[in-house]
């Protein structure tokens, strides 16, 4: 049975940083693509950040480029997000999720097979 789990979330000033982790587990294979979506109340689930199998790819969303960073620890199973410069925009529920299919990099919610609880980002201003 594959499973999530996110932690690393709270409450931050603007301006803050912050690094999510996601350590997975059941798996039977590591490298799928791994990827973070946030949501914040009356909205729907979107696409942050995604890394490849190999960890030599990222994609972001623009709302984070150049602020947020996504990367993977094979022993650990774990990926992680850094979340620099963070905004009031960027409150939410953070969650992670993996893509089997091996298809790139997607920002698709539908796409990715595997989904953790999430962990609450609040960025106060």
């Amino acid at each position: 049975q594959v499973q999530l789990v996110e932690s690393g979330g709270g409450l931050v000033q603007a301006g803050d940083s912050l690094r999510l982790s996601c350590v997975a587990s059941g798996l039977t294979f590591s490298s799928y693509v791994r990827g973070w979506f946030r949501q914040s109340p009356g909205k729907e689930r979107e696409f942050v950040a995604a890394i490849s199998g190999s960890g030599g790819s990222t994609y972001y969303a623009d709302s984070v480029e150049g602020r947020f960073t996504i990367s993977r620890d094979y022993a650990r199973h774990t990926v992680y997000l850094q979340m620099n410069s963070l905004k009031p925009e960027d409150t939410a529920d953070y969650y992670c999720a993996i893509d089997r299919a091996n298809m790139g990099l997607r920002r698709g919610a539908s796409f990715y097979d595997y989904w953790g609880q999430g962990t609450q980002v609040t960025v106060s201003s």
